[in-house]
């Protein structure tokens, strides 16, 4: 899924408040995290997730999988956490037009 530098800004501005739904551990990603992110973006369709200290991979490389694995956009990485966006069925959150 792909999303335009102006929908990034606007997810990000939404996402800043939001706390961490989904954290990232020594197991890395696995497919019950997987599963985790995939459940979050259904209920909330912009979700944070936050990688802990026991986590070894590169942040980057930990969003990069885990949108490919959930058919989402990463909005922002941003020190430890990064913003995850998946419209839902109906979506709540109305993006600007690219």
């Amino acid at each position: 899924m792909e999303i335009t530098g102006k929908q990034k800004r606007f997810l990000r501005g939404l996402g800043h408040h939001l706390n961490p739904v989904v954290m990232v551990g020594k197991e890395e990603v696995n497919q019950k995290l997987i599963n985790a992110t995939d459940e979050a973006l259904e209920q909330h369709e912009l979700i944070k997730v936050r990688l802990q200290e026991g986590c070894l991979s590169d942040r980057k490389s930990v969003a990069a999988e885990l949108s490919a694995r959930t058919g989402s956009a990463v909005a922002q990485i941003l020190g430890h956490t990064f913003l995850l966006y998946r419209p839902a069925q109906e979506p709540q959150i109305k993006l600007p037009k690219s």
